[in-house]
Protein backbone atom coordinates (compact mmCIF):
# COMPACT_ATOMS: atom_id res chain seq x y z
CA UNK A 1 0.00 0.00 0.00
CA UNK A 2 1.26 3.80 -0.93
CA UNK A 3 0.23 6.16 1.45
CA UNK A 4 0.32 10.24 1.11
CA UNK A 5 0.26 12.95 3.89
CA UNK A 6 -0.16 16.56 3.80
CA UNK A 7 1.89 17.96 6.97
CA UNK A 8 1.94 21.42 4.35
CA UNK A 9 0.45 23.51 7.13
CA UNK A 10 1.96 21.73 9.94
CA UNK A 11 3.99 25.16 11.55
CA UNK A 12 3.80 24.93 14.99
CA UNK A 13 5.79 22.62 17.64
CA UNK A 14 3.04 20.43 18.35
CA UNK A 15 2.06 19.63 14.47
CA UNK A 16 6.37 18.83 14.22
CA UNK A 17 6.44 16.52 17.18
CA UNK A 18 4.02 14.27 15.93
CA UNK A 19 4.81 14.05 12.44
CA UNK A 20 8.47 13.17 13.77
CA UNK A 21 7.12 10.75 16.51
CA UNK A 22 4.46 9.37 13.82
CA UNK A 23 7.01 8.98 11.13
CA UNK A 24 9.83 7.15 13.39
CA UNK A 25 7.98 4.98 15.46
CA UNK A 26 6.37 3.54 12.42
CA UNK A 27 6.98 -0.40 11.66
CA UNK A 28 5.69 0.44 8.13
CA UNK A 29 6.25 -3.58 6.81
CA UNK A 30 3.74 -4.66 9.34
CA UNK A 31 0.81 -2.51 8.36
CA UNK A 32 1.57 -4.16 5.13
CA UNK A 33 2.81 -0.70 4.15
CA UNK A 34 5.71 -0.33 0.55
CA UNK A 35 5.73 3.72 0.41
CA UNK A 36 5.01 7.02 2.62
CA UNK A 37 4.90 10.19 0.33
CA UNK A 38 5.26 13.30 3.01
CA UNK A 39 4.60 17.01 1.74
CA UNK A 40 5.56 19.68 3.67
CA UNK A 41 7.74 22.74 4.53
CA UNK A 42 11.42 22.24 4.36
CA UNK A 43 11.79 22.88 7.74
CA UNK A 44 9.00 20.72 8.87
CA UNK A 45 10.61 17.95 6.06
CA UNK A 46 14.40 18.77 7.58
CA UNK A 47 12.92 17.40 11.29
CA UNK A 48 11.76 13.88 10.28
CA UNK A 49 14.12 11.02 9.94
CA UNK A 50 15.04 9.67 7.09
CA UNK A 51 13.67 6.02 5.86
CA UNK A 52 13.70 3.76 2.88
CA UNK A 53 10.27 3.68 2.68
CA UNK A 54 9.83 7.30 3.37
CA UNK A 55 9.83 9.97 0.20
CA UNK A 56 9.81 13.75 1.07
CA UNK A 57 8.57 16.32 -0.89
CA UNK A 58 8.77 20.16 -1.14
CA UNK A 59 7.18 21.89 -4.08
CA UNK A 60 7.93 25.49 -3.87
CA UNK A 61 4.86 26.44 -3.03
CA UNK A 62 4.64 25.72 0.84
CA UNK A 63 7.40 27.94 1.22
CA UNK A 64 5.58 30.87 -0.08
CA UNK A 65 2.55 32.48 1.78
CA UNK A 66 -0.95 31.00 2.97
CA UNK A 67 -2.54 31.61 -0.59
CA UNK A 68 0.23 29.66 -2.48
CA UNK A 69 -0.51 26.25 -0.30
CA UNK A 70 -4.03 26.92 -1.03
CA UNK A 71 -3.47 27.27 -4.45
CA UNK A 72 -1.23 24.12 -4.37
CA UNK A 73 -3.39 22.29 -2.23
CA UNK A 74 -6.58 22.36 -4.08
CA UNK A 75 -5.54 22.42 -7.86
CA UNK A 76 -2.08 20.63 -7.83
CA UNK A 77 -1.78 18.37 -5.12
CA UNK A 78 -4.54 15.80 -6.27
CA UNK A 79 -2.28 15.22 -9.64
CA UNK A 80 0.74 14.39 -7.64
CA UNK A 81 -0.77 12.14 -5.47
CA UNK A 82 -1.98 10.43 -8.59
CA UNK A 83 1.22 10.33 -10.18
CA UNK A 84 3.00 8.91 -7.20
CA UNK A 85 0.07 6.25 -6.85
CA UNK A 86 -0.84 7.27 -3.70
CA UNK A 87 -3.68 4.92 -2.61
CA UNK A 88 -4.79 7.27 0.46
CA UNK A 89 -4.20 10.40 1.70
CA UNK A 90 -3.68 11.16 5.36
CA UNK A 91 -4.43 15.12 6.19
CA UNK A 92 -2.74 16.08 9.51
CA UNK A 93 -4.38 19.13 10.10
CA UNK A 94 -8.54 20.14 9.33
CA UNK A 95 -8.02 22.94 7.43
CA UNK A 96 -7.44 20.87 3.58
CA UNK A 97 -9.12 21.88 0.73
CA UNK A 98 -7.82 19.13 -1.36
CA UNK A 99 -10.12 16.78 -3.19
CA UNK A 100 -8.56 13.30 -3.38
CA UNK A 101 -10.56 10.52 -2.21
CA UNK A 102 -10.34 7.90 0.07
CA UNK A 103 -8.73 10.39 2.61
CA UNK A 104 -8.39 10.66 6.66
CA UNK A 105 -8.35 14.16 8.56
CA UNK A 106 -6.69 14.53 12.19
CA UNK A 107 -8.70 17.34 14.55
CA UNK A 108 -6.28 18.94 15.98
CA UNK A 109 -7.61 22.95 16.61
CA UNK A 110 -10.09 23.13 19.23
CA UNK A 111 -10.42 26.79 19.57
CA UNK A 112 -13.08 27.60 16.80
CA UNK A 113 -15.65 24.94 18.27
CA UNK A 114 -14.97 25.77 22.12
CA UNK A 115 -18.10 27.65 23.13
CA UNK A 116 -17.09 31.37 24.29
CA UNK A 117 -13.80 30.55 23.03
CA UNK A 118 -13.68 32.71 19.72
CA UNK A 119 -15.53 35.58 21.68
CA UNK A 120 -12.44 36.18 23.83
CA UNK A 121 -10.70 37.93 20.36
CA UNK A 122 -11.04 41.16 19.68
CA UNK A 123 -13.76 42.46 16.86
CA UNK A 124 -10.71 42.33 14.13
CA UNK A 125 -8.40 40.02 11.54
CA UNK A 126 -8.37 37.22 14.58
CA UNK A 127 -11.74 36.89 15.16
CA UNK A 128 -12.73 36.97 11.31
CA UNK A 129 -9.45 34.07 10.61
CA UNK A 130 -11.21 32.03 13.39
CA UNK A 131 -14.54 32.22 11.59
CA UNK A 132 -13.24 31.15 8.41
CA UNK A 133 -11.51 28.66 9.58
CA UNK A 134 -14.26 27.31 11.22
CA UNK A 135 -16.09 27.06 8.04
CA UNK A 136 -13.08 25.07 6.57
CA UNK A 137 -13.00 22.63 9.23
CA UNK A 138 -16.21 21.76 9.27
CA UNK A 139 -15.96 21.35 5.08
CA UNK A 140 -12.84 19.14 5.54
CA UNK A 141 -14.54 17.06 8.42
CA UNK A 142 -17.62 16.46 6.41
CA UNK A 143 -15.81 15.69 3.05
CA UNK A 144 -13.37 13.02 4.93
CA UNK A 145 -13.63 9.72 4.11
CA UNK A 146 -12.83 9.06 8.16
CA UNK A 147 -11.31 11.06 10.89
CA UNK A 148 -9.40 11.12 13.99
CA UNK A 149 -9.90 12.97 17.45
CA UNK A 150 -7.62 13.27 20.22
CA UNK A 151 -9.22 13.22 23.11
CA UNK A 152 -13.29 12.28 23.24
CA UNK A 153 -14.32 15.69 24.58
CA UNK A 154 -12.90 16.78 21.10
CA UNK A 155 -14.80 13.79 19.20
CA UNK A 156 -18.11 15.02 21.16
CA UNK A 157 -17.60 18.77 21.01
CA UNK A 158 -16.64 19.01 16.93
CA UNK A 159 -19.45 16.63 16.58
CA UNK A 160 -21.88 19.14 17.84
CA UNK A 161 -21.19 21.56 15.51
CA UNK A 162 -20.19 18.89 11.74
CA UNK A 163 -23.22 16.45 12.62
CA UNK A 164 -22.37 12.90 13.45
CA UNK A 165 -19.04 11.55 11.63
CA UNK A 166 -19.85 7.80 10.43
CA UNK A 167 -16.60 6.57 10.58
CA UNK A 168 -14.29 8.42 13.46
CA UNK A 169 -11.29 7.03 16.26
CA UNK A 170 -9.78 8.71 19.02
CA UNK A 171 -6.12 8.51 19.10
CA UNK A 172 -3.93 10.66 21.15
CA UNK A 173 -0.57 12.39 20.72
CA UNK A 174 2.06 11.11 22.36
CA UNK A 175 4.95 12.14 24.71
CA UNK A 176 8.48 12.15 24.27
CA UNK A 177 10.45 10.13 26.47
CA UNK A 178 12.69 12.67 27.69
CA UNK A 179 10.21 14.21 29.91
CA UNK A 180 9.39 10.51 31.05
CA UNK A 181 13.58 10.40 31.96
CA UNK A 182 13.54 13.96 33.36
CA UNK A 183 15.20 13.90 37.38
CA UNK A 184 13.96 16.05 39.45
CA UNK A 185 16.07 18.56 40.68
CA UNK A 186 14.72 19.96 43.58
CA UNK A 187 13.29 18.77 47.01
CA UNK A 188 10.35 19.86 48.47
CA UNK A 189 11.07 20.83 51.96
CA UNK A 190 8.29 22.22 54.83
CA UNK A 191 8.70 25.38 55.64
CA UNK A 192 7.59 29.04 55.07
CA UNK A 193 11.19 30.18 53.99
CA UNK A 194 12.11 27.57 51.08
CA UNK A 195 11.64 28.78 47.37
CA UNK A 196 8.67 27.01 45.24
CA UNK A 197 8.96 27.63 41.97
CA UNK A 198 6.11 27.12 39.59
CA UNK A 199 6.31 26.61 35.67
CA UNK A 200 3.38 27.20 32.82
CA UNK A 201 4.62 26.35 29.57
CA UNK A 202 2.69 28.22 26.76
CA UNK A 203 2.77 31.07 24.18
CA UNK A 204 0.17 33.88 25.19
CA UNK A 205 -2.88 33.42 24.21
CA UNK A 206 -6.53 35.11 25.29
CA UNK A 207 -7.75 31.55 26.42
CA UNK A 208 -4.21 30.28 28.22
CA UNK A 209 -4.99 33.46 31.30
CA UNK A 210 -1.42 33.96 32.21
CA UNK A 211 -2.34 36.84 33.64
CA UNK A 212 -4.62 35.14 35.79
CA UNK A 213 -1.47 32.85 37.21
CA UNK A 214 0.31 35.90 38.02
CA UNK A 215 -2.55 37.21 39.90
CA UNK A 216 -2.64 34.16 41.89
CA UNK A 217 0.80 33.84 42.55
CA UNK A 218 0.62 37.54 44.11
CA UNK A 219 -1.96 36.38 46.10
CA UNK A 220 0.00 33.89 47.79
CA UNK A 221 2.80 36.19 48.57
CA UNK A 222 0.88 38.08 50.30
CA UNK A 223 -0.23 35.36 52.27
CA UNK A 224 3.17 34.36 52.44
CA UNK A 225 4.44 31.93 50.35
CA UNK A 226 7.80 32.11 48.42
CA UNK A 227 6.52 31.81 45.17
CA UNK A 228 8.16 32.16 41.90
CA UNK A 229 6.59 31.93 38.42
CA UNK A 230 8.38 31.19 34.82
CA UNK A 231 6.74 31.36 32.08
CA UNK A 232 7.94 29.72 29.34
CA UNK A 233 6.63 30.38 25.59
CA UNK A 234 6.03 34.45 24.18
CA UNK A 235 3.22 35.74 22.62
CA UNK A 236 2.27 38.77 20.67
CA UNK A 237 -1.05 41.28 20.32
CA UNK A 238 -3.60 42.08 23.32
CA UNK A 239 -2.72 38.71 25.01
CA UNK A 240 0.90 39.32 25.67
CA UNK A 241 0.10 43.17 26.37
CA UNK A 242 -2.56 42.11 28.76
CA UNK A 243 0.25 39.44 30.54
CA UNK A 244 2.85 42.11 30.60
CA UNK A 245 0.14 44.62 32.17
CA UNK A 246 -0.56 42.33 34.96
CA UNK A 247 3.70 41.73 35.94
CA UNK A 248 4.18 45.29 36.19
CA UNK A 249 1.10 45.46 38.48
CA UNK A 250 1.45 42.53 40.58
CA UNK A 251 5.33 42.56 40.21
CA UNK A 252 6.96 45.56 39.13
CA UNK A 253 10.06 45.52 40.53
CA UNK A 254 10.34 41.95 38.81
CA UNK A 255 10.95 40.18 42.01
CA UNK A 256 9.13 36.70 41.29
CA UNK A 257 7.74 36.73 37.76
CA UNK A 258 10.31 35.77 34.63
CA UNK A 259 8.81 35.13 31.08
CA UNK A 260 11.00 33.60 28.48
CA UNK A 261 10.11 34.33 24.65
CA UNK A 262 10.73 30.68 23.54
CA UNK A 263 12.95 27.67 24.79
CA UNK A 264 13.61 25.00 22.40
CA UNK A 265 11.88 22.13 23.19
CA UNK A 266 14.28 20.27 23.86
CA UNK A 267 15.78 21.98 26.37
CA UNK A 268 11.53 22.16 28.30
CA UNK A 269 12.59 19.12 30.23
CA UNK A 270 15.63 20.82 31.87
CA UNK A 271 13.20 24.19 32.87
CA UNK A 272 10.49 21.22 34.28
CA UNK A 273 13.36 19.62 36.12
CA UNK A 274 14.44 22.51 38.54
CA UNK A 275 10.92 23.56 39.32
CA UNK A 276 8.61 22.60 41.77
CA UNK A 277 4.64 22.88 40.46
CA UNK A 278 3.16 22.41 36.65
CA UNK A 279 0.57 25.12 36.51
CA UNK A 280 -1.54 24.96 33.70
CA UNK A 281 -4.30 27.32 32.97
CA UNK A 282 -6.07 27.06 29.89
CA UNK A 283 -9.62 26.89 28.50
CA UNK A 284 -9.56 25.64 25.47
CA UNK A 285 -7.27 22.53 24.40
CA UNK A 286 -8.06 20.25 22.00
CA UNK A 287 -5.42 17.53 23.75
CA UNK A 288 -3.11 19.48 26.20
CA UNK A 289 0.21 17.83 25.14
CA UNK A 290 2.10 20.68 27.50
CA UNK A 291 0.34 19.30 30.55
CA UNK A 292 0.88 15.39 29.65
CA UNK A 293 4.15 16.71 29.09
CA UNK A 294 3.89 17.96 32.98
CA UNK A 295 2.33 14.54 33.80
CA UNK A 296 5.30 12.81 32.84
CA UNK A 297 7.87 15.58 34.07
CA UNK A 298 6.67 13.97 37.75
CA UNK A 299 6.02 17.12 39.20
CA UNK A 300 2.61 18.33 41.04
CA UNK A 301 -0.19 19.85 39.11
CA UNK A 302 -2.67 22.28 39.26
CA UNK A 303 -4.61 22.37 36.38
CA UNK A 304 -8.05 24.26 34.96
CA UNK A 305 -11.13 22.45 35.09
CA UNK A 306 -11.84 23.36 31.60
CA UNK A 307 -12.26 21.33 28.20
CA UNK A 308 -10.26 17.63 27.77
CA UNK A 309 -8.20 18.71 31.09
CA UNK A 310 -10.13 16.30 33.74
CA UNK A 311 -10.19 13.59 30.96
CA UNK A 312 -6.60 13.80 30.16
CA UNK A 313 -4.78 14.20 34.09
CA UNK A 314 -8.13 12.56 35.87
CA UNK A 315 -7.87 12.31 39.65
CA UNK A 316 -3.76 13.22 38.76
CA UNK A 317 -3.78 17.09 39.78
CA UNK A 318 -5.79 19.74 41.80
CA UNK A 319 -7.97 21.75 39.38
CA UNK A 320 -9.24 25.27 39.28
CA UNK A 321 -10.96 27.93 37.07
CA UNK A 322 -9.07 29.28 34.86
CA UNK A 323 -10.74 32.73 35.30
CA UNK A 324 -10.64 33.00 38.73
CA UNK A 325 -7.06 34.29 40.00
CA UNK A 326 -8.40 32.95 43.55
CA UNK A 327 -9.12 29.68 42.38
CA UNK A 328 -5.83 29.13 41.01
CA UNK A 329 -4.05 30.04 44.52
CA UNK A 330 -6.55 28.09 46.34
CA UNK A 331 -5.42 25.05 43.66
CA UNK A 332 -1.59 25.79 44.74
CA UNK A 333 -2.05 26.31 48.36
CA UNK A 334 -3.89 22.94 48.12
CA UNK A 335 -0.63 21.68 46.65
CA UNK A 336 1.97 23.11 48.87
CA UNK A 337 0.12 22.43 52.36
CA UNK A 338 -0.46 18.65 51.67
CA UNK A 339 2.24 16.38 51.02
CA UNK A 340 -0.19 13.65 50.60
CA UNK A 341 -1.93 15.15 48.03
CA UNK A 342 1.11 16.03 45.97
CA UNK A 343 2.71 12.43 46.09
CA UNK A 344 -0.41 10.88 45.50
CA UNK A 345 -1.18 13.54 42.25
CA UNK A 346 2.51 12.64 41.28
CA UNK A 347 2.16 9.38 41.15
CA UNK A 348 -1.12 8.74 39.52
CA UNK A 349 -0.40 11.34 36.89
CA UNK A 350 3.25 9.56 35.73
CA UNK A 351 0.93 6.49 35.09
CA UNK A 352 -1.65 8.07 33.02
CA UNK A 353 1.25 9.35 30.97
CA UNK A 354 2.02 6.42 30.17
CA UNK A 355 -0.55 5.63 28.17
CA UNK A 356 0.38 8.54 25.55
CA UNK A 357 3.68 6.99 24.16
CA UNK A 358 4.45 7.52 19.83
CA UNK A 359 4.77 3.61 19.53
CA UNK A 360 0.98 3.09 20.22
CA UNK A 361 -0.30 6.19 18.44
CA UNK A 362 1.83 5.54 15.34
CA UNK A 363 0.52 1.91 15.33
CA UNK A 364 -3.09 2.70 15.97
CA UNK A 365 -3.25 5.67 13.37
CA UNK A 366 -1.59 3.93 10.27
CA UNK A 367 -4.13 0.77 11.58
CA UNK A 368 -6.83 2.97 10.90
CA UNK A 369 -5.41 4.62 7.79
CA UNK A 370 -5.06 1.07 6.26
CA UNK A 371 -8.80 -0.11 7.42
CA UNK A 372 -10.52 2.90 6.15
CA UNK A 373 -9.24 2.49 2.84
CA UNK A 374 -10.32 -1.49 2.44
CA UNK A 375 -14.10 -0.13 3.88
CA UNK A 376 -13.22 2.24 0.72
CA UNK A 377 -13.04 -0.10 -1.90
Amino acid sequence: MIIGIDASRNRSGGTFAHMVGLISELDAESHGINKIHVWSHKNLLDEIPDKPWLVKHNPKFLEKNIFMQLIWQRFLFKKELKQNKCMLVFNTTASSIGTFKPNVTLSQDMLPFEPGEMERYKFGLGRLRLFFLKILYVRALRFSSAVIFLTHYASHMIQKVTGPIKNSEIIPHGVNDSFRNIKIQRKWNNGSSNEIKCVYVSSAAPYKHQWNVVRAIKLLREKGFPLTLTLVGGGSGFAQKRLEDEIKLSDPNGTFVTQYSFIHIDNIPMVLSESDLFVFASSCENMPVTLIEGMASGLPIACSDRGPMPEVLGDGGVYFNPEEPTSIADAIERLIEDEDLRLRGIEISKQISNEYLWKMNSKRTFTFLVETFKNSK
